[in-house]
């Protein structure tokens, strides 16, 4: 058959293009090279933000569409999205404090807030935010944001996708691109070396750091469009402070450091700016980046923040539009969306830039720009629509885990809590009609075969790692040998699953 979208990249950008597609009755085909959110996507700081700092570098648009989208984000999974606080400590020598004021002024205002709660002033010699602060900074801001479980985010996208009838396909490289006539056909390989052409109308490539590379390599341009690759990167340490607020440093250099409360026993220290070199899918924090980040945190908190706290470290690669910033930091976050048409031939979208944040409404302006190709297909509608497991209130959580917990009596209430925050409404639906402990089968730890199933079949987990670092955390809370043991469990499951493609 012939698609009507082929989409290269299964990041929060190409599985967001993906739904908003499918949902509108376009035939849409994903190629993934490796695991949906292997990428960028999973190795964000998180956050569901307008992003404070781009105001400084005039980003209105950025910022208004970023704070717009926080409510209707977290409107449509309040399961993987919620609210959080912000703690800004005041530094004298840094940004004044009524240039702070001014900044969360228009950061309240600028988008249209009606559900997170507005900015206050905390004297931090006695609030609660204060105690883990050395004793200079006695004043602050505390203001909204959200959190986002970021590669879960991309799953309940290219779920939603599949549902309306997308085909997505994992671990699978779209090796060439050609333009034959007025279609596109391409030519796709598994890992196990099966390959396959594929047809379609129109072509997306939403590669992220290999956007460049698919124009280039695969499409076969002479001349493609350049993006810069500006790496993050973040470590997770032992848990600093007690209570639920997150913070937001200011640094000597300009730039600013979150320290946010993580998988309940730790604090998640980052991001770091810096332009990358090299493969774009082998990102590692560097030692420079390390003591940056261990410095920048120490400035603030009394207890110093060392080496041996360090349980775990992750980096991305954002891959920004090069518009010429001379400092990786002031590289523009908003995205850029390329479309190419020679007459006759079929049309082509490359996506460049763009954050986490505003994914749903980069994919309607991609909508927008291949509408003329698409006359008969339906409008946006994905503003008021729920992600799997997010069919219900913002303000249900609490009641919703209540109720999970009745249901399943034999279920501790943090393991109700995780798994409600993971699946949302969908927790029941995987648990089923499991009575006890025993009826979920092998266990892992904290994972049961039951789910480890569910992610199976339903959201495209193929190995160990993708279940434990990108469904979930739960690298952070597993043993060595409870890790082993789902490696062996998923590979050997692996294996069935092929000889059965192969005998069929």
């Amino acid at each position: 058959m012939t698609y009507d979208l082929f989409i290269i990249g299964g990041g929060v950008n190409g599985c967001g293009i993906a739904r908003d597609a499918s949902g509108r009755g376009l035939k849409v085909f994903l190629a993934e090279q490796g695991d949906l959110a292997s990428g960028t996507s999973s190795a964000s700081t998180k956050l569901i933000h307008g992003g404070l700092r781009y105001l400084e570098h005039y980003e209105f648009r950025l910022v208004r569409e970023a704070l717009i989208e926080r409510e209707v984000l977290l409107k449509a999974a309040p399961h993987i999205i919620w609210p959080l606080r912000f703690v800004l400590p005041c530094h004298n020598g840094l940004r004044p404090w009524p240039i702070l004021r001014m900044g969360l002024f228009l950061y309240d205002h600028l988008g249209g807030r009606k559900i997170l709660p507005p900015t206050r002033g905390v004297d931090l010699r006695t609030d609660v935010t204060g105690k883990p602060l050395k004793d200079q900074y006695v004043r602050g801001f505390e203001y909204s944001d959200c959190w986002v479980e970021d590669a879960r985010l991309v799953v309940l996208n290219a779920r939603d996708a599949h549902a309306r009838g997308a085909v997505i396909r994992t671990r699978t490289k779209c090796t060439s691109a050609r333009r034959v006539g007025d279609l596109w056909e391409m030519t796709v390989e598994t890992e196990n070396g099966h390959v396959e052409t594929v047809r379609a109308k129109a072509l997306i490539n939403a590669a992220g750091p290999w956007v460049s590379q698919v124009l280039g390599a695969v499409v076969g341009r002479n001349d493609p469009d350049k993006i810069r690759m500006v790496k993050g990167s973040h470590m997770v340490v032992d848990k600093l402070y007690d209570h639920d607020r997150c913070y937001i440093f200011q640094n000597a250099d300009g730039r600013i450091c979150f320290a946010i409360p993580y998988e309940r026993d730790f604090t998640l220290i980052g991001t770091t700016d810096e332009d990358h070199k090299g493969d774009p899918g082998k990102p590692h924090i560097s030692e420079a980046e390390s003591e940056y980040l261990l410095k920048a945190v120490s400035e603030y908190f009394k207890k110093p923040v060392t080496k041996d706290m360090v349980r775990w470290a992750y980096s991305g690669i954002r891959p920004l539009y090069d518009d010429g910033a001379s400092k990786a930091q002031e590289a523009t976050r908003d995205y850029v969306l390329k479309l190419d048409h020679p007459e006759g031939g079929a049309p082509l979208l490359s996506v460049f830039g763009g954050k986490i944040t505003t994914f749903r409404r980069l994919s309607e302006h991609a909508m927008e720009k291949i509408q003329p190709f698409f006359p008969q297909m339906g409008k946006p509608w994905t503003h008021d629509a729920s992600l799997p497991g997010g069919d219900f209130g913002y303000d249900e959580v609490e009641q919703r885990e209540a109720a999970l917990s009745r249901d399943y009596p034999f279920l501790d209430k943090p393991t109700v809590q995780r798994l409600f925050r993971a699946y949302g409404t969908d927790a029941g639906r995987m648990l089923g009609d499991a009575r006890s402990a025993a009826d979920l089968g092998q266990s892992f730890g904290p994972l049961s075969e039951r789910e480890v199933d569910w992610l199976r079949d339903k959201e495209w987990a193929h190995g160990a790692d993708d279940v434990l670092w990108r469904r979930s955390k739960l690298g952070l809370h597993t043993t060595k040998q409870q890790q082993e043991a789902l490696r062996a469990y998923m590979s050997a499951a692996n294996t069935v699953q092929e000889l059965k493609r192969v005998g069929g």
